[in-house]
């Protein structure tokens, strides 16, 4: 028998998992619109059962799940159990009422996510299965192939990760041009020259000249 990620399921409730492996065969046959429907199927059969008793004159899938949420503790779990009810709806309704066959392969594959989302949280917090199969993950490749993986998603992460940097461009090196060099700026040193003390000896000579000539000059005149 091949294996489906909602196996968990078989023996809580073997109608509705019958309803949701049904919907994973679906997938495999590229009937993607009708795998959404049946999701939306599954989720309000969950609905409904969750209810139970509180199930007053709700008849429709809106009027439950308004019951439902008017019902809630407020806690994270049934917060997100409920909102997963509400896309299951949501696209569900979008697929069986649209004009046109979208063949949507990611929103199915993201309903059927969210169906085993919610069978978990179903199957623990209502009908008070193990609380290790919260520890389960979604299967895409058993979802295809009926095998499950034999890596864990951590794995499959880093190899990807690892493939990825093997791939891409390894970025260029900045090529420096050669710059021309900058002549040395050229420094002129002016040596000052020390001033000498005193009187030269060419203007004492000088002087002395002239003191002898007037001599003369008052000797003759006389």
């Amino acid at each position: 028998m091949t294996k489906t990620n909602f196996d968990f399921l078989i023996k809580i409730d073997k109608n509705l998992s019958d309803i949701i492996i049904d919907a994973e065969r679906l997938y495999r046959g590229d009937f993607f619109d009708q795998c959404i429907g049946q999701t939306r199927r599954y989720a309000e059969r969950i609905c409904r059962d969750v209810l139970g008793e509180n199930r007053t004159s709700e008849i429709t899938f809106d009027e439950m799940l308004a019951t439902l949420k008017d019902k809630s503790n407020g806690l994270e779990e049934e917060k997100e159990f409920i909102d997963d009810l509400y896309f299951l709806k949501k696209q569900g309704n979008l697929s069986v009422h649209g004009a046109k066959v979208e063949k949507n392969a990611t929103m199915a594959l993201e309903c059927l996510q969210r169906a085993f989302e919610v069978g978990l949280n179903y199957a623990v917090f209502y009908k008070k299965a193990p609380q290790k199969l919260l520890q389960l993950h979604y299967d895409a490749e058993l979802l295809i192939t009926g095998e499950p993986s034999k890596k864990s998603l951590s794995e499959k992460y880093l190899e990807a990760k690892e493939q990825a940097t093997k791939t891409s461009p390894k970025p260029k090196k900045k090529t420096t041009k050669n710059k021309p060099k900058k002549d040395k700026p050229q420094v002129s040193v002016m040596k000052s020259v020390p001033k000498k003390n005193g009187i030269p000896p060419f203007w004492i000579i000088v002087g002395i000249s002239l003191v002898a000539a007037l001599f003369a000059v008052i000797y003759i005149l006389l």
